[in-house]
């Protein structure tokens, strides 16, 4: 065992993401802020119009609103402080800052699984039975989904941040990494992070497989249905609605798999932020555009609020 007079525990850490590229801070610095300020006004704005318009109060729509509202979460816990450190001398986050941003961090990308899920669900059931739709998919059915997405998300962040404050952290305090994540602070620890490690492959692992296990089925069926239908028009209407969630969901659960599920994740740190920027930043950059553009109801209503603006 160790002594206490052999290392000092570290009480902070040095975010060191991107300190190996001073040429480029001042770019680096716009693109991230130009991708912050898109993200948040697509997602926000998204929020907005879908709980202003009534006929947008349908369950489809109320997922798509609530996973507008967590990648709003992920981008805000991630990318203020990210900014900051392109400018900052000693870009020091203490422990306690550290355990909230990935609390933050890690409650918005499982409510997001969750949520995923839920929409692929409504999916099947619009397309597969639209008589019985409205009794199958009710709101009380749908605010349930929503309740339980974001209670999976606050248990399973909380359980890793527990598990966090067990390890103790000496010698290096230095983070190679955008924000603090559990595999970096896993590499820092001085006790043996072997249980830590073991639970977010057994959480992490059990939720995606859970939830992704939800999606390929409901797209299975979906894509016999579509198969099935007797007109060109009811075929291609149901393969876009269902073509723009495929995509996200492909490009999420396909990073967060990468990230935490392959398995030397701790170990290989340098693929750490490449993968982080694109779940972190890109997709919740892209969800709003993926859905919107695609989506003629939610076009609709945009082009009419434009038009009100004229009018006025």
């Amino acid at each position: 065992e160790m002594t206490e007079d052999n290392y000092s525990l570290a009480t902070e850490f040095m975010l060191i993401g991107f300190m190996d590229k001073p040429g480029l801070k001042i770019l680096l610095f716009v693109v991230f802020f130009t991708i912050y300020l898109i993200t948040m006004v697509g997602n926000l704005g998204l929020v907005a119009l879908i709980f202003m318009e009534r006929r947008l109060h349908t369950p489809m729509y109320i997922f798509l609103g609530n996973l507008a509202l967590m990648d709003s979460c992920c981008s805000c816990a991630i990318t203020p402080k990210m900014l900051e450190n392109f400018f900052s001398e000693d870009r020091m986050i203490s422990l306690y800052e550290c355990m909230a941003q990935f609390y933050f961090f890690c409650f918005a990308e499982t409510a997001d699984c969750f949520l995923l899920a839920a929409m692929a669900y409504d999916r099947y059931v619009a397309i597969c039975s639209p008589l019985q739709y409205h009794t199958m998919m009710s709101k009380k059915l749908c605010i349930q989904m929503i309740t339980g997405s974001y209670i999976a998300g606050n248990l399973h962040s909380m359980i890793h941040v527990v598990l966090l404050l067990r390890l103790t952290f000496c010698g290096s305090h230095q983070i190679n990494h955008i924000f603090c994540d559990v595999l970096p602070l896993y590499r820092l620890s001085c006790i043996n992070p072997y249980i830590n490690e073991l639970m977010i492959h057994i959480f992490s692992g059990s939720i995606q497989i859970f939830t992704i296990t939800v999606v390929l089925i409901s797209y299975l069926c979906i894509l016999f249905t579509v198969f099935k239908m007797k007109s060109k028009e009811g075929r291609g209407k149901a393969l876009s609605t269902c073509a723009s969630h495929f995509l996200s969901v492909s490009m999420f659960y396909g990073s967060l798999l990468f990230m935490y599920i392959r398995p030397s994740s701790v170990k290989e740190g340098y693929k750490d932020i490449p993968v982080a920027i694109f779940y972190t930043l890109v997709i919740p950059l892209l969800n709003p555009f993926i859905y919107s553009l695609r989506n003629k109801e939610v076009a609709n209503v945009m082009k009419r609020i434009m038009k009100n603006r004229k009018h006025h």
